[in-house]
């Protein structure tokens, strides 16, 4: 998969989950080992992508970090501020 591929799928999985769906963004930075996505959303909205317990952060983190981006560089996913 290529980065923006896996930008677009993270951004249909949390346009879904959030009220505010114009306020998504997502910015990646690549270093030697791996790509951050840095996802932003809207402050009412952090609850809802977080989850109880972290459980919906954690389930969108097991969908895409089995993703290998260019065969050799992994993902980690960063809810911002």
């Amino acid at each position: 998969m290529t980065k923006e591929t896996v930008k677009q799928l993270l951004l249909t999985i949390v346009k879904a989950l959030v009220t505010i769906p114009d306020e998504v963004t997502i910015d990646f930075i690549e270093d030697e080992r791996f790509i951050n996505y840095n996802v932003s959303v809207a402050s009412v909205d952090v609850g809802r992508v977080i989850g109880k317990n972290g459980t919906v952060i954690q389930a969108i983190r097991s969908l895409v970090y089995g993703i290998r981006v260019d065969d050799t560089l992994r993902i980690k996913l960063n809810i911002v501020d």
